[in-house]
């Protein structure tokens, strides 16, 4: 089971979307686990062969627990355990079925198997009224999570998350106006060109240019583990996405730094999308490697964050609003942004945090270059 966030300590086998005997690619989505967070779509990362399932649909275990074994094309297989029998699969029962977002997240909460069901829908697919009619002849068997459960249950994990990162982790505060008149005068002519569908967000700057500083203080971009900073493989910005129900994720934008702006564009309009589907993959929720937090669209002007462990810095943003500004001896209307940095003193100091900051403004006075 693996860890998806400091804020969980279990979770519960939903779904298998393959069988022993099934071979494996990296990146293959292999089961479907329930979280406070919704439905999780787990990924290997290696390739292979899945040898043995160890733990059954319907089964709760703690952060660490073996759900299954993969052994590599060549070995020879495993000795099954008695109560997960080997078989190898038919090429239809191997392909991965297919379900609506509604209908995995109804049966995350109603406790049923999905690898159960006949999908009615288009090409067979499994639809929430599948699932609701599945659960409904289960009767007392289902057991269900309401909405609201899960919501309180996640702002309880985030709690004690955050309570052990404020006490655990030695914080230092940052901030820095930034002037975004150029900012938003290129955006203006971009958008111009593109149709509305394709329009970028200020967000996706701001994003951006946390991608690119941080490769000037990599400091930053990282974890701290074992009692020792890690730098991150890639610069893969978690973005802080409240849900409908109540509750937030902080899933990546994987190699962010490497993105165009279009292409980081529709990332995130997915990332978001999918988040709020309860329709997340493993790796954007164990691998960020910073956090990116914008509460402007709800009209605040400053934001300072608690670092999300392991991470050792979170990025704050608040709203683009016309300020007075002086330029060149007179003071001038201009739209301007309050960026913070929450950063851990065990990795980098305030003159680190300060130049990322000073790079975050940089680039956005040539956005042209993001």
């Amino acid at each position: 089971m693996p860890m998806l966030g400091a804020d969980m300590d279990a979770g519960t086998l939903v779904q298998w979307l393959k069988h022993p005997g099934d071979a494996l690619k990296r990146g293959d989505i292999i089961a479907v686990v329930d979280t406070q967070k919704g439905a999780i779509e787990i990924e290997v990362f290696e390739d292979g062969v899945l040898d043995q399932i160890v733990v059954q649909t319907g089964t709760k275990v703690p952060v660490g627990t073996v759900l299954a074994r993969i052994r590599g094309a060549a070995e020879r297989p495993m000795t099954p355990a008695p109560s997960a029998p080997m078989r190898v699969a038919s090429p239809a029962a191997a392909a991965r079925q297919r379900v609506t977002p509604m209908a995995r997240k109804r049966a995350a909460e109603l406790g049923v198997d999905l690898s159960r069901l006949t999908g009615t829908g288009g090409d067979g697919v499994v639809t929430h009224e599948d699932v609701e009619r599945a659960a409904a002849a289960a009767g007392p068997a289902a057991s269900p999570v309401p909405p609201a459960d899960r919501s309180a249950a996640m702002r309880a994990a985030i709690g004690a998350a955050m309570a052990r990162s404020k006490r655990d982790i030695p914080h230092y505060y940052l901030s820095s106006t930034i002037d975004m008149s150029r900012a938003q005068a290129w955006l203006l002519t971009e958008n111009g060109k593109r149709p509305v569908t394709e329009r970028l967000l200020p967000a996706v700057m701001l994003i951006k240019a946390v991608a690119l500083a941080l490769r000037e203080v990599p400091e930053l971009n990282g974890t701290w583990v074992d009692g020792a900073f890690r730098n991150g493989a890639g610069i893969h910005v978690g973005c802080a996405i409240s849900l409908r129900g109540g509750g937030l994720v902080a899933p990546a934008l994987h190699d962010a730094d490497r993105s165009t702006l279009p292409a980081l564009m529709h990332a995130f309009q997915d990332l978001v999308a999918r988040a709020r589907a309860a329709q997340l993959r493993s790796s954007e929720l164990a691998d960020p490697t910073i956090t990116v937090t914008s509460l402007g669209e709800q009209g605040v002007d400053t934001a300072f964050g608690i670092i999300y462990p392991p991470q050792v810095a979170i990025v704050g943003f608040g709203r683009i609003a016309v300020r007075p500004w002086v330029v060149d001896n007179r003071v001038e209307a201009r739209p301007v942004v309050t960026a913070t940095l929450s950063a851990d003193h065990r990795a980098s100091d305030g003159h680190r945090g300060s130049l990322f900051l000073a790079a975050v403004d940089r680039w956005l006075q040539t956005p042209e270059k993001l």
